[in-house]
This record gives C-alpha cells, structure tokens and sequence, in this order.
C-alpha cells in the first residue's frame, strides 16, 4: 500500500513539475500561447487564424485560442500533435543562436506533421533564413529545446 502511494504522490509531483516548467519555457503572452491563434488551423487550413476567448483550453498549464469548437476538439483528443515546436518560440532563433526570440504567429512552416513558427518583420523574415539552411538548423533548434526544456 504504501509503494502505491508513494508512486502515485511521485507522478502527481512529476506532472506538476513538467506544467511548471511549460508555462516558464513556452512562449505565453498575457497566460494564452500563439498569441492566441489557433493551433488547429495551421493544419486543417494552412493559415494562421485568431481564436476566440471562449473557446480556450488548457493543456499542461498552457492555454490555447480555437477559432471554432470542432478544433478545440481535436486539439483535446491529440494536443501533442497540434503543439508548436520549440514551445512557440522562433525555430530559426533556436536553431542559429539558441535564444528565445518572439514570434509572427502568420509566418510558419508544417515540416513532417510539426508546427515551426518565425521571427517576421518588415526587413527580416527568419522563415527564409531557415528554408536555406534547413538541415542544419533543424537539429541544433532541436538540441538548443531540449537543453531549455529539461
């Protein structure tokens, strides 16, 4: 009985500390992640749509936008899969200087069922930066990640 206890008091501890650290390491502005965009649509619909307030859920601590109530669903069923990489932050960034920069929640890429988001402004647009040296970013974002979330 007590081991039983003892694990479950464990897990409970460790998924506490994991929503900790997602909502210190993801890119959340005023308590909602993409800015309040959608997660959904960058799949469904290849844009990037605002969602509404009330249509907010909550998935380890962060809170997500949905345009409509069917991709609040879907994003209930797998949010993992709807998830931005790198916890929203700019994947360019990650991969070149291993920083958390800001985002355009409009400028992203869906690479293998992934959502990469950039740094866009009117004379740097870091998707271009990116779409140049791909292969080579990709896994030092990847590492640079898994260094911040630990």
């Amino acid at each position: 009985m007590f081991t039983t206890v003892f694990a479950v008091l464990l897990l409970n501890s460790t998924a506490f500390a994991q929503q900790a650290t997602r909502t210190t390491q993801f890119n959340i502005e005023k308590g909602v992640a993409l800015q309040g965009y959608d997660p959904v649509t960058y799949f469904t619909q290849n844009k990037a749509i605002k969602g509404k307030k009330e249509l907010a859920v909550a998935a380890e601590g962060v809170t997500y936008y949905f345009a409509t109530a069917e991709d609040k669903e879907l994003f209930k069923k797998d949010y993992k899969k709807y998830e931005p990489q790198y916890g929203g932050w700019c994947a360019y960034a990650m991969g070149a200087t291993s920083e958390k920069v800001e985002i355009d929640p409009e400028t992203f890429k869906i690479v293998a069922g992934k959502l990469f988001l950039f740094y866009h402004s009117w004379t740097n647009n870091t998707l271009t930066k990116w779409n140049k040296d791909e292969a080579n970013l990709k896994p030092k974002a990847d590492a640079s990640w898994n260094k911040i979330f630990k």
